[in-house]
C-alpha cells in the first residue's frame, strides 16, 4: 500500500513529497499492429521519472505485422539498460485488448497496474503525480485527463477534442465530486491490482472492457478518482473512418455494458440516486436513437406544422436545451484552464463560436452510424474489437504518407451502405429546406441546415478518405 502523509480526494492535490515509500507498479502497454507509434510509446514509458527497481514494463503486443519486430528490438534495448521489461505476444488474440490485459496480469509483479494505449505519451512525472492517491484502501483507479497532441490537424480532430474536453472536464469531474459511479477510460490511468481481481478481472464480452470493469469494481465497493490536474497527451484519430470505427466501438460497447450490468445495478445495495445516475450513464448512447428519429421526422413536420396549424410551444424546449448544451461546452472549452492553455480567452471564444455549431452538426451526422451500433449492442450482435489506427502524426498534411500508412486504413475504408445512406440523407434534408421555403415555414430551417452540413460532411470525408486505399 502507498505510504503517504495526507488523505486524497477529488479536490486535494497530492505532491510527490507526500509519498514516503514508492510502491511497485506494473505498466501494461497493449498494442496490435501499431508500427508507427510502438517505438515512441516504449521510449516514452522508459523515460518516466520513477524508481527503476519499482517499475515493471509489459509490452502486450499481439501484432501480426512488423510491429512485433520493433517491439522486440525496443524491449531488448531497454532490458540491456537495466529495465524490468518484457514482451508478451499471443498468436490467437483471444479476447482482444481485454484478453491481452488479463493475460499480462498473471505475470504482473506490481501492486498497481498502469495502462497506456499505443498513442499515449504520459509526462515523465505521471506515476508520481497519481500514485499518492491510493492511500485509501478502497481506491481502485486513478484516471487522468486526456490531452491532444494533434488537435489542430483537421476539422475531425478539432471536433473530437471539443467533445472529449466536455467528457473529462464536466462529466468525469462531476461524477467524481458527487460520488456517482464513473469510469476508467481504458488508458492513462492506474489500477490497484487487488481491485481488478476482486471485480472478476477483465472480460471480453463487451467492446468497452474498461467501462465494464469500472462498474463491476464499484459495485464491489471500490472507488474511482478522476484527477483533472494530471494530463496525458495522446493522438486523436485523424481520419473519418478511424473516428467512426472508434465511435462504433464506444457506442456499441456502452449498450452491451448497459445490457450486462443494469440488472446487477438494480439488485445492488448502492443508494437509489446512484442507481438512477448509473443507468442514465450506461444508456447515454441511446441519445443517438432519439437524435436520428427527430431528424428523419423533422421533414414531414414542416408540412404538418404548415397544414395542421400545430402548436410550436415545443420550440422553446429546444431553445432551452441548446442553451444548456452551449453553457456546458463553453465551460469545458473556454473557461477551463487545462484546455488550450496557450490560447488567450478571446481566441478561445472565437474558436468556440466556430466549433460549437460544427460539433452539433457532425454529431447529428453521426446519428445514423451510432444508432446502428447502439441497436446492435442491445440486440447482442457480436463483432470484433477493431483497433483505431494511429500514425505518429503532428501535422496531418505534412506527416501523413498515403502510400505507406494507408495500408492500416484499407480494412476500414470500404464504401458501405451506411455511407451511401448518409449521402442520401443529406439530400433528404436539402429537400426539407426547400419545402420549408416554399411553404413559408421557417421553424425547421436552422435544424435542417445543421443536418445537411452534418450528414454532408460525414459523407464527404468518407468519400475523400477512400483514396487512401
Amino acid at each position: 500500500m502507498v505510504n503517504y502523509k495526507r488523505k486524497p480526494s477529488c479536490v486535494v492535490e497530492i505532491s510527490p513529497e507526500d509519498v514516503v515509500d514508492w510502491p511497485t507498479v506494473t505498466i501494461q502497454l497493449p498494442t496490435f499492429n501499431e508500427k508507427y507509434v510502438v517505438g515512441r510509446l516504449i521510449d516514452n514509458i522508459a523515460g518516466l521519472d520513477y524508481p527503476k527497481e519499482k517499475m515493471q514494463i509489459q509490452v502486450l503486443d499481439d501484432s501480426t505485422d512488423d510491429t512485433l519486430e520493433i517491439s522486440k528490438q525496443k524491449v531488448d534495448e531497454y532490458r540491456e539498460k537495466g529495465f524490468d521489461i518484457s514482451l508478451i505476444h499471443r498468436k490467437d488474440r483471444k479476447g482482444y485488448k481485454a484478453g491481452a490485459l488479463q493475460n499480462g496480469l498473471q505475470f504482473a509483479t506490481g501492486e498497481f497496474v498502469a495502462i497506456f494505449d499505443a498513442d499515449f505519451l504520459p509526462n515523465t512525472d505521471f506515476l508520481k503525480k497519481t500514485i499518492g492517491y491510493f492511500g485509501k484502501e478502497k481506491i481502485a483507479v486513478v484516471q487522468a485527463r486526456w490531452e491532444h497532441i494533434n488537435q489542430e490537424d483537421s476539422l475531425i480532430t478539432e471536433v473530437q477534442a471539443f467533445q472529449l474536453n466536455v467528457h473529462f472536464t464536466i462529466e468525469q469531474s462531476a461524477r467524481c465530486h458527487s460520488d456517482y459511479l464513473l469510469q476508467f477510460n481504458g488508458t492513462a490511468g492506474i489500477w490497484r491490482k487487488e481491485a481488478i481481481f476482486d471485480a472478476g478481472g477483465w472480460h471480453a464480452d463487451t467492446l468497452t472492457e474498461d467501462l465494464d470493469l469500472s462498474y463491476r469494481a464499484q459495485l464491489k465497493g471500490w472507488k474511482i478518482l478522476y484527477q483533472e490536474g494530471v494530463g496525458a497527451p495522446a493522438e486523436l484519430p485523424a481520419h473519418i473512418y478511424s473516428y467512426k470505427s472508434q465511435q462504433y466501438r464506444w457506442m456499441k460497447g456502452g449498450a452491451e455494458t448497459a445490457k450486462k450490468l443494469i440488472g446487477p445495478i438494480l439488485k445492488s445495495k448502492i443508494p437509489l440516486e446512484r442507481k438512477i445516475h448509473a443507468i442514465a450513464h450506461l444508456t447515454g448512447s441511446t441519445i443517438f436513437l432519439l437524435v436520428f428519429s427527430m431528424a428523419v421526422l423533422s421533414v414531414p413536420m414542416v408540412w404538418a406544422v404548415s397544414k395542421l396549424n400545430l402548436n410550436m410551444g415545443y420550440f422553446m424546449v429546444f431553445v432551452l436545451g441548446i442553451v444548456a448544451i452551449t453553457a456546458t461546452f463553453y465551460q469545458a472549452n473556454v473557461l477551463n484552464p487545462y484546455n488550450h492553455p496557450g490560447l488567450s480567452k478571446f481566441r478561445k471564444i472565437i474558436k468556440f463560436i466556430f466549433l460549437f455549431p460544427v460539433f452539433i452538426s457532425i454529431s447529428m451526422g453521426l446519428s445514423l452510424h451510432n444508432s446502428i451500433a447502439v441497436i446492435q449492442g442491445f440486440r447482442g450482435k457480436k463483432s470484433p474489437f477493431v483497433r483505431t489506427p494511429k500514425f505518429n502524426l503532428q501535422k496531418l498534411n505534412s506527416d501523413f504518407n498515403h502510400t505507406n500508412q494507408g495500408v492500416y486504413l484499407k480494412a476500414l475504408t470500404k464504401l458501405k451502405s451506411g455511407t451511401l445512406l448518409e449521402g442520401l440523407l443529406c439530400v433528404y434534408f436539402i429537400f426539407g429546406i426547400v419545402a420549408g421555403l416554399r411553404l413559408h415555414n421557417y421553424s425547421m430551417i436552422l435544424l435542417h441546415i445543421f443536418l445537411v452540413f452534418g450528414f454532408g460532411s460525414i459523407f464527404y470525408f468518407s468519400i475523400k478518405d477512400l483514396r487512401i486505399r
